[in-house]
């Protein structure tokens, strides 16, 4: 398999984390050293990943699809631009709303596979 097919394979994983409410899957897709850093909530990193997907889908149901834009391979390093689209649900309320956002990954290779580096996104109005 190519770095770049493996790369989006692993962006298929996360989406699949994310849309099956899966905290240990979401970690998984990460590197050991990753950072987080979501619009208007606090960065995580590292170990605490796992603990914030999983307070996160506690609370919020996703359905949203990635569209890849631009997808760079340059040795040991990798980015991606993407877009998604969707819902968000908060399960308190049972209250969906449209979920847009522009995303940033970056991808470095973590005991010979690739994996989310770095992250950050936000929303694109």
């Amino acid at each position: 398999m190519t770095d770049e097919a493996e790369i989006r394979v692993l962006l298929e994983r996360y989406q699949q984390a994310l849309n099956s409410g899966d905290a240990d899957l979401a970690a998984s897709c990460y590197a050991a050293g990753a950072i987080f850093m979501p619009t208007t909530l606090p960065t995580v990193a590292g170990p605490a990943l796992r603990g914030w997907y999983a307070k996160f889908f506690e609370a919020t149901k996703m359905d949203v699809t990635f569209t890849i834009d631009e997808l760079v391979v340059s040795g040991t390093l990798a980015y991606a631009l993407t877009r998604s689209e969707g819902t968000q649900t908060v399960l308190a309320t049972d209250t969906a709303s449209p979920e847009s956002n522009r995303e940033v990954f970056l991808f470095a290779r973590d005991d010979g596979a690739w994996k989310i580096s770095r992250y950050l996104f936000n929303k694109p109005q």
